[in-house]
């Protein structure tokens, strides 16, 4: 029902994004971006050790490029192409088991871009479903001596689910302009199969982003207050 409800949303944005007034001169941005994600598993049944957020979280980099089109005054769209560092930890100290799984994933956003202020200042909201792939598995540790599924290869490199942001942006009149943003992504694909006769029913990332951006404008500056 959820996913329905999603999808319904993503379908309705567009057009109430189009009865916005157009603006007299597009704005048109391409950029780069780079910060830390934050990166956990959603396992169902729960993966011993994967209990809590600061047991079960990978702390890793990601990064890329943007690309933003903002055609009417508040909103626009964003497209990206990133580097992601996914996977989870395990911990059970009473078993002296430290496992880690690193997944890395290059992933494709596409965003629809809210944005509120002054020319110079602005506050932006993004929104929007993401996809991606898997390129990379990687382990270390010590792993469960019974609870072995969650170590096998994954089923499913492809990854899609909903992406969704907060953050500031900062424009100059000669350096282009600076961006922070959090963000949050829920995949809605696991990573493991989850038929009936399957061990898990779920296994599917979350992760939280902290970035900072750097873009370029397509067009002259001057007369920008």
């Amino acid at each position: 029902m959820k996913h329905v409800v999603t999808v319904i949303f993503i379908a309705l944005l567009p057009i109430a994004l189009s009865a916005q007034p157009r603006l007299a001169r597009a704005e048109i941005y391409a950029g780069v971006q780079g910060g830390v994600i934050a990166s956990m598993m959603n396992f169902s049944p729960v993966v011993d050790g994967t209990d809590n957020i600061l047991g079960t979280a990978t702390i890793g980099g990601n990064g890329g490029l943007i690309f933003r089109y903002n055609g009417h005054k508040y909103c626009g769209l964003q497209v990206e192409l990133n580097y992601m560092h996914r996977g989870w930890r395990e911990t059970v100290d009473t078993m002296n088991i430290h496992y880690s799984r690193n997944l890395n994933y290059v992933e494709i956003p596409f965003l629809f871009h809210l944005y509120f202020g002054s020319d110079r200042h602005r506050a932006f909201i993004h929104a929007g479903p993401q996809i991606g792939y898997c390129f990379a598995d990687q382990s270390s540790g010590s792993r469960h001596p019974s609870s072995t599924e969650q170590y096998k290869p994954i089923d499913h490199a492809f990854d899609y689910g909903l992406a969704a942001g907060l953050g500031y942006m900062a424009r100059t009149r000669n350096s282009g302009s600076f961006q922070l943003e959090a963000r949050f992504n829920y995949s809605f694909s696991n990573i493991f199969n989850s038929h009936k006769s399957d061990w898990f029913a779920q296994s599917h990332p979350m992760d939280l982003s902290l970035n900072v951006g750097y873009l370029w404008e397509f067009k002259n500056n001057k007369g920008h207050k």
